[in-house]
């Protein structure tokens, strides 16, 4: 049993906690509600590539021609990053920016892969998804308003513990699961808080743990290139960014990448200079075809002159542990199913952080909750 400076500490920790980071949160569950379906919304919206139908079996262009048709609509921009459309291969998005270094002034250009044609250039950058993809990333600030999510997410997780550690002493005396309906509003809204509160306390600790995990993208694969690129880039070591026309054939480089894995596809591809390669390779991030490899893609770099692998690093575990993060916040490993439990749990939360909100705002009473409620606490909390 808690002693009562134990549960005195708790309570003090999962008011707090929770206070600070509720709005925060609710913001976040609103607008991760439109984005766990967001391949569903921009169909709805018509914002989705859709290629034209062609016979099956229907031969491809080589990567190079589709990176040249993607760079004549932006001869000004350096292709950043390259990959086929996850629902549909015949469809490749090219990312160009001004430069390789990270930025959020980017143009995207959809290919067909088979008639190397211009499908169009939807705008990732706009919109209400986009808007709701922005707040529910960084609130518009970069990395500062990532990080400053992330701390949030690490109090969600301080609230969330001191809360079931809580629950056991304050409904000791209760059914579990019960909500008094012949009680007043504020009892009702706190069995129900805490009744919810249980009901999605492993969900809201998964999804607030990935959300957190998250946060630190920027930061884990600045570490992964010091901590691994730099050891293999030893022998390039005093070169220059490997300029656009001394580069090999992209598709030669693409055939290399894929002998080197056998049983692996692409999931995307760095080019030389950007976050996710270095100035001399073209990396090509390759999956499995399980439901876990397939979230876990393992770079290959190719030297940008030679077409030559020249490393297949296995990845690190604290990037291992970003990927798979990253599906698992969204809910995206079972298809539509999953998306609606993510929904129902989302909503859920909301009620949660609602009802919690509720009831501190209506904390000035003449008696104590726990009495109001009829909730006798342990003799050494009174």
């Amino acid at each position: 049993m808690l002693t009562a400076n134990a549960i005195r500490t708790w309570t003090w920790l999962h008011k707090w906690s929770s206070l600070v980071c509720t709005v925060f949160m609710l913001l976040l569950c609103l607008t991760g509600l439109p984005l766990i379906f967001h391949h569903e919304i921009g169909h709805l919206l018509g914002t989705e590539v859709e290629a034209p139908e062609m016979p099956k079996g229907t031969p491809h262009v080589s990567l190079d021609r589709v990176l040249e048709v993607a760079k004549s609509r932006h001869p000004d921009r350096v292709v950043q990053f390259s990959s086929p459309d996850e629902d549909n291969p015949d469809i490749w998005f090219v990312t160009l920016t001004p430069t390789p270094d990270p930025t959020d002034d980017f143009r995207s250009v959809a290919v067909d892969g088979r008639t190397g044609e211009v499908l169009a250039q939807p705008r990732f950058d706009e919109g209400f998804m986009w808007v709701m993809f922005k707040l529910h990333v960084d609130l518009f600030a970069g990395l500062a308003g990532k990080l400053f999510l992330g701390f949030m997410g690490l109090l969600l997780l301080v609230a969330i513990v001191s809360g079931a550690v809580l629950y056991a002493p304050f409904m000791r005396k209760l059914a579990f699961g019960e909500v008094r309906r012949d009680r007043s509003p504020r009892v009702r809204w706190l069995d129900l808080h805490n009744l919810l509160g249980i009901v999605t306390l492993t969900w809201a600790f998964v999804v607030g743990a990935t959300g957190m995990i998250n946060t630190w993208a920027d930061l884990l694969i600045k570490y992964w290139q010091h901590d691994q690129l730099t050891a293999l880039l030893v022998p390039y070591r005093g070169q220059p960014l490997v300029p656009v026309a001394e580069r090999a054939s992209v598709q030669k480089s693409y055939k290399a990448a894929l002998a080197s894995a056998p049983g692996t596809r692409l999931s995307f591809i760095a080019y030389p200079g950007t976050a996710f390669s270095s100035p001399h390779h073209t990396t090509f991030f390759l999956k499995g075809e399980t439901p876990l490899t397939s979230k876990l893609p393992r770079p290959v770099l190719v030297d940008a002159r030679t077409a030559q692998v020249t490393a297949a690093p296995e990845l690190p575990w604290y990037l291992a542990a970003l990927l798979v993060s990253q599906p698992l916040h969204f809910g995206d490993y079972a298809g539509m199913p999953m998306q609606i439990l993510w929904a129902l749990l989302d909503i859920a939360t909301i009620v949660v952080l609602g009802s919690g909100l509720y009831l501190w705002l209506r904390r000035r009473q003449p008696q104590s909750l726990p009495a109001e409620a009829g909730v006798p606490l342990p003799e050494t909390a009174r």
